[in-house]
């Protein structure tokens, strides 16, 4: 007869499976984040191909570009390795997100042919860049999104925003590439420089929120101000400019490799926030599997006749002990349990999964904030006709105009979406 150390063992096993595909995925993360760095570079280099009309920069591209496809390659490896099986959770929209990545990777070639073809102009250049890092960073959104275990998720939380402002300051060196290329200031580039700039200290601050004490105080010391001083220099002066006014074209060098720097010295912490999420992963699968043989090793010399007695009365009663603590992972709770009963062993693991389960709960309402704020900003743009960096911004003078949360404002601003016309949800 299946006893309840049967079903306790049975939930162990689920555990460690779940967490050998959070492996997985963390793996892929660490791949995903490569290639989005490759391609940051590549769309950088494209607008100054792009904007220098005379030949400048094609060896640079071409050698990128090549790297950048061999990462792919790494990347379609990993997700071919993936264990594609139904199993609950966010799969789906896993999944989803990958296919999706995958057309954008699939339209690469015909992207480049269109850039060394001078074919398409930087802006359009750079936005389809932008649509396919996005398509990849959707991945580890969703990565993030469907983790189950709550250290495990909040390492993902800190990497995707951290991902997500250093994809922000590529699209910054980008845009700055193509202004200073084309020789003139324009108004439209200043103002989204500076909603740009903005969203890169949004997200940072999620990155600080959620991240470890190592990987903040190694992000403070990349931000050296030697590294900084020249960028924000270069700023001001696409920023201040007046429209329409002339721009050194000499300064393209200088601001992308300004803006390398930056962008390099965030790869570095980029990488070790890779590498301490996969630690990690390791960590929480041995440690689950060392639990596993001990519960094994209980059910080997436990009767598997129901137990009757004074000691199956506690069931009733509640100790009022408190649930573990959740913090990084310890030696196995249950190293010692033969002279523990299988009762306090469930109540333990109940207690476990309900700090697990609040803990996650917490994580990932910051990942549902981003969502709110996301769909919010899509409504006021199909419904006002705004760009993206527009609706932002209105959202940003609301919330401050109401002193408010930006959340708040979303919140508020779906509430309207049944009213009004033309809008969609």
């Amino acid at each position: 007869m299946k006893t309840g150390l049967h079903f306790l063992i049975a939930a162990k096993r689920c555990e460690i499976n779940e967490l050998f595909q959070l492996g997985q995925t963390s793996a892929l993360v660490r791949v995903t984040a490569r290639l989005v760095h490759g391609l940051q570079r590549e769309r950088g280099l494209s607008n100054l191909y792009l904007a220098s009309q005379d030949g400048q920069w094609a060896v640079e591209l071409d050698t990128q570009a090549s790297a950048n496809t061999t990462l792919q390659q790494e990347l379609l490896d990993g997700f071919g390795r993936l264990d594609m099986e139904p199993r609950p959770g966010q799969g789906a929209r896993l999944f989803g997100r990958i296919a999706y990545a995958m057309q954008g990777l699939d339209a690469l070639p015909a992207l480049r042919q269109q850039v060394r073809s001078r074919a398409w102009a930087p802006r359009r250049a750079t936005q389809a860049y932008i649509r396919l890092i996005n398509g990849l960073l959707a991945v580890v959104f969703e990565a993030a999104d469907s983790a189950g275990d709550p250290e495990i998720s909040r390492r993902l939380v800190a990497l995707f925003n951290f991902m997500q402002g250093k994809e922000l300051a590529g699209q910054e060196r980008a845009c700055g590439s193509a202004a200073f290329g084309s020789g003139r200031s324009e108004a439209a580039d200043q103002q989204h420089l500076l909603h740009l700039i903005d969203n890169q200290e949004r997200c940072l601050r999620v990155f600080a929120e959620f991240a470890s004490q190592d990987l903040k105080a190694a992000w403070d010391r990349a931000q050296q101000a030697e590294t900084l001083a020249g960028l924000e220099r270069l700023r001001r002066v696409i920023c201040t400019a007046q429209a329409g006014q002339a721009l050194d074209k000499a300064l393209s060098q200088v601001w992308f490799d300004a803006c390398t720097a930056r962008m390099d010295a965030m790869k570095s912490v980029e990488d070790r926030l890779a590498d301490e999420l996969q630690a990690l992963c390791e960590q929480q699968l041995d440690l689950a599997r060392g639990e596993l043989a001990v519960l094994d090793s209980l059910l080997a010399s436990t009767s598997s006749e129901p137990r009757t007695g004074p000691r199956t009365l506690s069931f009733f009663e509640d100790s009022g002990a408190p649930p573990p603590s959740p913090a990084a992972p310890t030696a196995p709770a249950w190293s010692s349990p033969l002279d523990r009963s299988i009762l306090d062993l469930v109540q333990e693991q109940a207690r476990r999964l309900q700090t697990v389960s609040d803990e996650l709960d917490t994580v990932r309402a910051s990942l549902n904030e981003r969502k709110l704020i996301e769909r919010a900003k899509g409504l006021l743009m199909a419904h006002r006709q705004l760009s993206e960096a527009e609706a932002h911004k209105t959202m940003r003078q609301m919330a401050m105009n109401q002193n408010k949360r930006l959340v708040e404002v979303a919140e508020a601003v779906l509430a309207m979406a049944d009213v009004l016309p033309g809008a969609v949800r």
